[in-house]
């Protein structure tokens, strides 16, 4: 045989292998994850959002992460962004807010379609970590699924205070939203 041929089989058998690999995996990663926050309160409502989050999934085991950088949310107005960072989430001390958890009936994203699924898991944010259970809505279609919830959390549960002075500026309760396209 010639180098070529030699060449040629074995760049065929160590990218086949990978992609024989890849199409057995049950590892999801999306890459599109947004994660927003909306306070409604008396006297302002606060939103942000954060297009750089990452997450994956094991669409085998159910096993389900979600992890953002503090400083990645994007407010309407600058102070709100640094008073956010500096005041409440302190993100110097506490960079990244992260989800783990499991998808409850996760067998079910193995088929096309649309499911509504519960994802319990820990919430780890401003240095806290709480148990949550959310219903998520999961459209799986041509190998792709797509992810979204929202729930709420109380922010004196993650030891987030705000002051009397801006208390009808922040709610006490704010709503998450989350929205993830996972690929292989």
């Amino acid at each position: 045989m010639n180098k070529i041929n030699i060449y040629s089989i074995f760049f065929f058998m160590i990218f086949g292998g990978i992609a024989a690999f890849a199409q057995k995996t049950s590892s999801l990663v999306s890459k599109e994850t947004s994660i927003t926050f909306y306070s409604n309160a008396p006297l302002e409502d606060i939103e942000a959002k954060s297009t750089l989050a990452a997450s994956a999934m094991n669409i085998k085991t159910g096993d389900i992460i979600f992890r953002v950088k503090n400083t990645s949310f994007q407010f309407d107005k600058k102070l709100m962004q640094e008073h956010f960072n500096e005041n409440y989430m302190e993100s110097d001390k506490y960079p990244l807010a992260e989800f783990k958890g499991k998808i409850e009936g996760v067998e079910k994203l193995i088929h096309e379609g649309n499911y509504t699924l519960n994802v319990k898991g820990n919430l780890q944010v401003h240095g806290v970590t709480k148990i949550y259970t959310t219903a998520a809505i999961f459209n799986v279609k041509s190998g792709i699924i797509k992810a979204n919830t929202s729930f709420q959390i109380r922010l004196a549960d993650h030891r987030i205070t705000i002051p009397s002075i801006v208390g009808k500026k922040i709610a006490e309760v704010v709503k998450i939203s989350v929205d993830a396209l996972y690929k292989q």
